[in-house]
This record gives structure tokens, C-alpha cells and sequence, in this order.
């Protein structure tokens, strides 16, 4: 995935903007500061914040701690400090004795030795298991995860009884969409397509479970929800920009989802004339789309 370089007044409207232009949320993206304004004379701050982003690639899985801790069988190993152990004298009877950290010795090795061989044995093979698992958290392919999001979506439908198939449709390298096509599926979808948002994050997480590590991008679309929005996004920038070319007037839109601001940005952009910016926070963030001389 590409990086874009974005600035803006500060750190943070930089990276408000390049979420913008990515389309996806700060969890999903990666952020690299390029520079920051600085504070002049009497307070002014002095040139513009900087910063590049990305979609987050995928990372291998973090390693695993590991206890050393190792069975000792009865008879073998030897035992800590302050420890007792019992022998039989030659008349058969038993005494106690007091080790300081010693144990017995069998065929004149000891078995402390014995013990500490196998914790360095036991420890070698953690260390073998702990670099097997790494490279199977790195080998994890875009395919394997779509396969994880499929097989969950399938089951979903099927449980409540739905016509549906769900189709693996690739976006790029780094992104894949699961495409549930049937009939009856609105209720996947809810109002404003919260539903569906919901039911991505909710496969991402099963994906997550299956392979705990950073995984590529995971995008659900319901009866072609998202692309029928993505279209009817862009037939009603095209007329507010119309208006705004007009008018003379900037105009704010209502707060937008990342992906839906994205559409507008793409829009617009296509367009001469009219410039946009967001503003606002998180659930109030919002477009502006204004006359390119403003």
C-alpha cells in the first residue's frame, strides 16, 4: 500500500486528512510524522504539520513468553535447597536426611546435572516451537484470511436461515472483500449500514482469533450495499458542488463515516472548481466542500 503525504495546521488535522484520503479508520492506518509546526515570537506558530500515511500492513505475530518449567520424575532430578529425601539404611530401615541442594548420585553422575541437561533440552525446543510459530504468523496469506472471513459469514447466514453465498472479491494486495450476495439480507445491514459495519469489525475479529496478529484489510459488503452508497455518494457530490459553484458559498455535508468521506474526497476531486476539507471529531466529522478561490 502506498503512503500519502498530507499537511495540515497541526499533527493532528494532518492526520484527520490523511484518514480522509485513505478511507479507513486511525486503528486501520499508519501514521509517521514528518514534521511539526513550531512556536515563533509571542506565541504564533510558525509553518504546518506534516505526516505520511498508509494502510496498516500486515505484521508477524508477537512471541509468546514461554514458562521453563519441566516435570521431574520420582527418582530423578534433583531437588532444591532445604529439600529431604528419604533413604533406606542397609538394615531397612529409614532415616531422614537433610541435602543442601545435592541429590543422589546414579552410576556416578549426578542427577541435578541430569536435570539442569533436560530444562537446557526443554528450553531449546521452546526456542525451536517460538521461531516455527513466527514464521507460520509471517507465512499467513491474504488467501488464508479471506478463507477464516468466508467460512464465519457462510455460517452466519446459514444459522439464520438465509439465501445467501458469500464471494472473495481481492481490492488490492493488501485488502479483500467478502461480498454476501442474496435476497432478504437488510437486516445484515441496518440503518445506515450500522449493522454492516458491526459485522466487519465482528469478522475481523474472528480472522484476528484464528491468526493473533496484525491482519490485511478485511472489508464486508452486504447486497452491495457499500457499492450502490459509493454511487449514490457520488451523484449527490456532484450536485452539491453544483450548488456550491453557483452559490459562491461553501457548504458543510453531514458527518460521514471515513469510507463515505473517502467516496466525496474522490468525487470532488474529479471535479474543478471546488476544494473540500474535514472538519469536526470523531462521529461529528464532516465535509466541507468550498469555491476553489476561497
Amino acid at each position: 500500500m502506498e503512503w500519502v503525504e498530507v499537511t495540515g495546521k497541526s499533527v493532528t488535522e494532518a492526520t484527520e486528512r490523511a484518514l480522509d484520503q485513505l478511507g479507513v479508520a486511525e486503528s486501520d492506518a499508519e501514521v509517521q510524522v514528518i514534521a511539526e509546526p513550531k512556536t515563533g515570537l509571542f506565541g504564533r506558530v510558525k509553518g504546518e504539520a506534516r505526516v505520511r500515511a498508509r494502510v496498516q500492513p500486515a505484521a508477524p505475530r508477537p512471541k509468546r513468553a514461554r514458562g521453563g518449567r519441566t516435570k521431574q520424575r520420582s527418582g530423578q532430578g534433583g531437588r532444591g535447597e532445604g529439600s529431604q529425601s528419604r533413604q533406606r539404611s542397609n538394615d531397612g530401615g529409614e532415616r531422614s536426611n537433610r541435602q543442601g541442594g545435592q541429590s543422589r548420585q546414579r552410576n556416578g553422575k549426578p542427577k541435578a546435572a541430569g536435570a539442569a541437561a533436560g530444562a537446557r533440552a526443554a528450553s531449546a525446543g521452546g526456542a525451536q516451537n517460538e521461531v516455527k510459530e513466527e514464521t507460520m504468523a509471517e507465512g499467513v496469506t491474504l488467501e488464508e484470511q479471506a478463507a477464516v472471513a468466508k467460512e464465519f459469514l457462510e455460517g452466519l447466514v446459514n444459522t439464520m436461515d438465509l439465501e445467501a453465498t458469500v464471494v472473495v472479491r481481492p481490492i488490492d494486495e493488501d485488502t479483500v472483500e467478502l461480498a454476501v450476495d442474496g435476497e432478504g439480507l437488510g437486516m445484515l445491514v441496518g440503518p445506515r449500514g450500522t449493522t454492516l459495519a458491526a459485522l466487519q469489525d465482528i469478522t475481523r475479529t474472528v480472522v484476528q482469533g484464528k491468526y493473533p496478529t496484525k491482519t490485511d484489510r478485511i472489508l464486508v459488503d452486504v447486497a452491495r450495499y457499500r457499492e450502490r452508497r459509493a454511487e449514490a455518494l457520488t451523484r449527490f457530490t456532484k450536485e452539491q458542488v453544483a450548488e456550491v459553484l453557483a452559490s459562491g458559498e461553501e457548504r458543510a455535508l453531514e458527518p460521514m463515516s471515513p469510507a463515505d468521506r473517502k467516496v466525496v474526497h474522490d468525487a470532488v476531486n474529479d471535479l474543478e472548481g471546488v476544494t473540500t476539507r474535514s472538519e469536526g471529531e470523531d462521529a461529528n466529522r464532516h465535509i466541507v466542500i468550498s469555491p476553489a478561490s476561497n
